[in-house]
Formats: structure tokens, sequence, C-alpha cells
């Protein structure tokens, strides 16, 4: 499947922009990617940059990244730098410089003294409490302010006086004069502008008026030149309110809106609010924690740009809100990484085997391909010594097991070493516990690369690690981060059902090839799944490795 376009007959705004490009409309197609800097963005914001960049990829066109900073109180450097990165790490470039929603201050304020003087906004002194009495219901119209009646040289002296730090938070705010009675909430007087003391990321002590989201957005994409504002449907019921101010202010362009349902996951929570509290509360060790859904997570975890852009490939770009199984993601970056990720053994719970038919002190290097079917990954050495590790699970004492159950070593019989000689378990030794502590085992030569001889039918093939040359690595074992398919839904807080198993970490023993390499190099550990080098912690000498995904489904079965 191609990952790195939208396809043509994949959604209907790609639809849209093409009739649009046919008949002329625009000479050039812009969009825009608007985070508002006050979180880490997620799974549902990767999938708009996809359509967003895609989109003025496929004609031609720009697409730029801006801040919707219009809420200093939430929004840190430590977010904008975070979403560049994650931008540019999914293999996206903006067009220009980024933008700034502060940057349009200015002209933003200007605009509303253009509203005031035309009679159409007004600063209203109602409390918060009394505005949400006023605003009435969705089945019942609101009420007129009685601040609405104020002259426009009042209203301009009051703007003037919110703009200069003279009067006090929640004293008032300046409002919209549409319809109180409107169906739709958000033309009932909206606010465009409350106070806030509270220093900018951006634009430091400037300014202590910020204006409201809904004012700013539809004229910053005037003011860039936005042809094509794409908005998830929650703002279906807003682009009533963008349009009124564009038909209301000298702006430069009119561009428009249309909406695409939201992407959710199940067993996953996409909120801002619901994730910093994630963060807030230490469930999870901060926003780039592998079992988080932001991008830096996902990255951390392994997921692959690729794989990202395959699931949203995979998921069609609708008009309603639908949720998708996560195993769609999964089975994107399984996918992904079983083409392009090379072969490693790892020993989650060594056992000691000795080939006693093998010299002390020699070591035999095993030559074995870096990626069965990708020659041009090349291949890696695998030190054959008389002491070796192999899982576990991968011995049986019981000869009575049948082959079709137990495919691994059993007393008594023969299995093959991945990429080495088949051995036979001779002789089990125990400790003063019972527990099984080494294994004493042959090997049959000859057999490197080779048919066993006749006669001799192996088990099956199992991953070992020699115990001189192996390398101990911590494995931190990553599994979903709740084990409610919809932990957001219902009375029950979403954190009651944080799965209590989806991080353990143990020591397990790599073989030498894969100790040094570098961070975020994904390797498949045979037999047991994918895993990544940690981005942060993992080091020469000391590696980590996450848990990207298992080699098969596990939750399929619950």
């Amino acid at each position: 499947m191609a990952t790195s376009e939208i396809k043509a007959s994949s959604n209907f705004i790609r639809n849209i922009i093409e009739e649009d490009v046919k008949a002329g409309k625009q000479s050039k197609i812009v969009t825009r990617f608007p985070p508002e800097p006050n979180g880490y963005l997620h799974i549902g914001h990767a999938r708009s940059i996809w359509l967003n960049f895609g989109m003025a990829k496929e004609f031609g066109g720009d697409c730029n990244l801006r801040f919707d900073d219009t809420n200093p109180e939430k929004e840190e450097q430590e977010y904008v730098d975070s979403i560049k990165e994650d931008v540019r790490w999914l293999g996206y470039q903006w067009s220009g410089d980024v933008k700034y929603a502060s940057e349009y201050f200015d002209q933003f304020y200007e605009w509303a003294l253009h509203l005031i003087k035309e009679g159409k906004a007004y600063v209203c002194d109602l409390s918060a409490k009394e505005s949400s009495e006023y605003r009435g219901w969705a089945t019942k119209p609101g009420k007129d302010s009685p601040y609405r009646s104020r002259s426009i040289e009042e209203n301009l002296l009051l703007i003037d006086k919110m703009r200069k730090g003279e009067l006090e938070e929640g004293s008032c705010v300046l409002r919209a004069k549409i319809d109180m009675a409107s169906p739709n909430m958000n033309l009932r007087d909206p606010i465009l502008y409350r106070i806030r003391k509270v220093p900018h990321h951006q634009t430091g002590d400037k300014w202590c008026i910020y204006p409201s989201y809904d004012f700013a957005h539809g004229q910053e994409d005037s003011i860039e030149g936005i042809t094509h504002s794409i908005c998830t449907l929650e703002f279906q019921d807003h682009r009533p309110l963008y349009e009124w101010f564009h038909e209301n202010l000298p702006v430069p362009s009119k561009p428009k809106q249309y909406e695409f349902g939201r992407l959710n996951l199940n067993y996953t929570v996409t909120s801002k609010r619901k994730l910093k509290q994630l963060v807030d509360s230490g469930f999870v060790n901060g926003w780039n924690d592998p079992r988080m859904p932001t991008v830096s997570g996902m990255r951390r975890r392994g997921y692959t740009p690729a794989s990202l852009k395959t699931f949203c490939d995979m998921v069609p770009v609708s008009k309603s809100n639908s949720v998708i199984d996560v195993s769609v993601l999964e089975r994107a970056i399984r996918d992904d990484l079983n083409d392009n990720a090379p072969r490693a053994m790892c020993v989650m719970d060594p056992l000691k085997v000795v080939i006693t038919n093998f010299p002390e002190g020699e070591v035999e290097d095993m030559v074995a391909a870096s990626h069965p079917s990708k020659p041009e990954l090349g291949e890696r050495t695998l030190p054959f010594t008389r002491e070796l590790l192999i899982d576990r699970s991968d011995f049986n004492e019981d000869s009575s097991l049948s082959r079709k159950k137990f495919k691994r070593l059993v007393l008594g019989e023969w299995v093959r070493l991945r990429g080495a000689y088949i051995i036979k378990a001779n002789e089990v030794v125990k400790d003063e516990s019972g527990e099984i502590s080494q294994i004493n085992a042959s090997l049959i030569p000859d057999t490197v690369g080779n048919d066993a001889p006749e006669g001799i039918r192996p088990r099956g093939v199992i991953h070992w690690v020699s115990e001189k040359y192996g390398v101990p690595a911590e494995i931190r074992r990553y599994d979903r981060l709740f084990n409610h398919e919809s932990p957001d839904q219902g009375d029950e807080d979403f954190m009651t059902y944080i799965n209590a198993d989806s991080l353990s970490v143990i020591t397990a023993i790599v073989e030498p090839s894969v100790a040094n390499c570098q961070a975020e190099t994904s390797f498949q550990f045979e037999r047991e799944g994918y895993f990544v080098a940690d981005r942060y912690d993992h080091a020469a000498g000391k590696p980590v490795f996450n848990m990207t995904i298992g080699l098969r489904d596990t939750w399929a079965s619950k």
C-alpha cells in the first residue's frame, strides 16, 4: 500500500479541492495545520497533518504551520517545540516561517474596533454566571445583555481601558452583537476578547486582553490566504460564525471551512485535558511515554512515520465521527516493521545450555541474514560458544509432549538453534530448590546451514545467545494503557480503566550485534516481537529497548 500520498478515491475533501482547481477558483491551494500549543500532538493530530499537508502537496500548493496561541494561561514553549519536531519527524515541511496567531494581535484589535464602530460589538459587564443564564439553552432563546445598548463611544472607551489593564480580570468582555435568539448557540453574542493579565510566550507583557479562538481563527485564515480551512466535525456549528466575521470585517480573503469526522480509537483517550491528567498524576512518565497516543510517545514506542501514514490511508475520511479499532493502527506498524526491521535474538528469561561436545574457550562465528527477504540489509555475526542461553519457556522435560503442541527443546530430542547447529538435550541439572539451572546438550556436526541427518527430525527452531558474548539489556514491555474498550465513556473516571500490566521491565540478554545500535533503531527480536532502542535512555554498553508491538494481536482473543 502506498503511504506517501493521499489516494485519489480516499476522501470527499480531495474531491472538493479537485473541483475547485478545475473550476479555477484559486490560483494556488493553501491549507494550514493550526494546533493550539497547550499539549503534545496525538494520533488525531497526525491524521490532520497527513490530510492538510498531503492535500497541499498533491495539488502543488502550500501548507502553513500556525500556532493558535490565544490562551497564554495554558500554552508553553515546550509544546511549541514538540509540535514542530513532530511535524518534521512525520516527514512534512511547512511553507515559509512558522506562523502564530499572536503575530496578528494588532490586526485583531483593529478589527475589534471596526466592529465596535459599526455597532456590531460591545463591552459586556455580565459575570460568567450571568452570561450563562442570559445565553439560554439549545431549546430556549437567550436574552439581550443589559449592556448591549451601550453607545459606540462608551464601548471604545471601555475597550481601551481593557487593553491598558485598567480593568480587572473577569470584570467585562468584548462581545459580538449578532442574535441572542439564534438556534445556533455560537451566534448568541460570542466573546471576542477577555482580560487575561498573563504574560504570553511570544508577546510577553504587551497584551493583557486576548482574542477568543473563534474570533482569531477565521481571521488568521484570511490573512494567510488559506483556500481550504479543514477542521474536525466539532467546528461545524462554528462555521456560521466563521463566515459572519468574514462578512462583517474588511478581511483580505474569505476562505471556506470544511469539516471531516474526528478520528477516535478504542482503548485510547485523546483529550488533551485527560492526557495532561495522566502526566500530572504520574500514571505515565511524561507526554512522550511510549504508552501515550501522542506522536512523540508513539515515536518512542517505535512507530514509524510510514506506519502512521499507512494507518491514515486505511481509515476513510468521512463526514461523521468514527471509532476505529486500535488493532488497525497496530497492524500498520506490525506490517511495516515486518517488512523493514532487521532481525536479532534476545533471550528474555535465560536458561543455560552447555554444548558438551564443543571445545571450551572456542568461538565459532555464525553468519546470519539481518532480514530473511532483504539482502540489502546485510548480515550479522553470531558468536557460538560452549555455553549458550536459551529462553526458559523453550525447554520442557516432558518427552511425551506432542510435536504439534510443543515445537521446542525437549529432553532426549533435537531442536535447531536459529542460524546454527541442531542440538539434543541430554541431561537436566537442577538446583537445591528443584529449579532447572542448566541443560547439557550435544550438537550434531555439519548441520549449520544443512539439513538434519537421516533419521533425525528436530522439533522446531529456537533462538539463543552466547553466554559469554551476550549483552544484558533493559527490556521495557509495553501494552495498551487501558483495559477497557471505551475508557472515557460512561460515568466512571477514565483512570479507573488503566491497565496495571501496561508496563513491565526486565533484564534480558541480547546478541552483541544490536547492543551498540543507534537510538531509535528497530528490530524484530525473533519469536518475541518488535522492539526499538529507546530514544533517550539507550546508550552503547547500556542498551535499553522498548517493546513496540508483539508478533501477533494478543488482544483479539480477549
